[in-house]
């Protein structure tokens, strides 16, 4: 029996493979309230300066932005709130450890739903050195330059 996945990508933080190595990403759920997935199913969303942070065992997403829903009345959501993200406790243990370690830190990479539920693709990440960032730029030059020359 196979089942069919149907992913629709919400937003993604385009800012983060630029600033930081990305080590490992984690698939984690999140808690939502009514207006807030009205608003994401109209791409009102920016990930941009979000962040992940363990408090007491439980993950919390950060200055992740969903804007409020424009047909929505007195009770719409605030668009700054911290919302609480679902893993399991092995996976809550694993993203701990790494976050303990100097210099690693837990970055919402991208918003999505998936089967109708709204996920977050969280990555634990390393800071880049200003060197580092012109290399991948100078990369990336070089790669498209490679395929312009391949297509003529």
């Amino acid at each position: 029996m196979s089942e069919s996945i149907k992913e629709k990508n919400i937003t993604t933080n385009r800012k983060a493979r630029h600033d930081y190595h990305i080590v490992q990403t984690f698939e984690a759920g999140i808690m939502l309230v009514g207006t807030e997935v009205k608003a994401l199913r109209q791409n009102k969303a920016s990930l941009t300066d979000s962040y992940a942070k363990i408090v007491n065992n439980e993950v919390w997403l950060l200055n992740a932005n969903i804007n409020v829903y424009d047909h929505g009345n007195i009770n719409n959501h605030e668009p700054l709130r911290t919302r609480k993200l679902l893993l399991n406790s092995r996976e809550i243990r694993k993203l701990k450890s790494y976050t303990e370690q100097k210099g690693y830190t837990l970055i919402a990479l991208r918003l999505y739903f998936k089967n109708g539920k709204v996920k977050v693709e969280l990555g634990v990440a390393k800071g880049k050195k200003e060197y580092d960032k012109r290399e991948t730029i100078a990369k990336k030059d070089a790669a498209r330059d490679y395929q312009r020359k391949i297509k003529l």
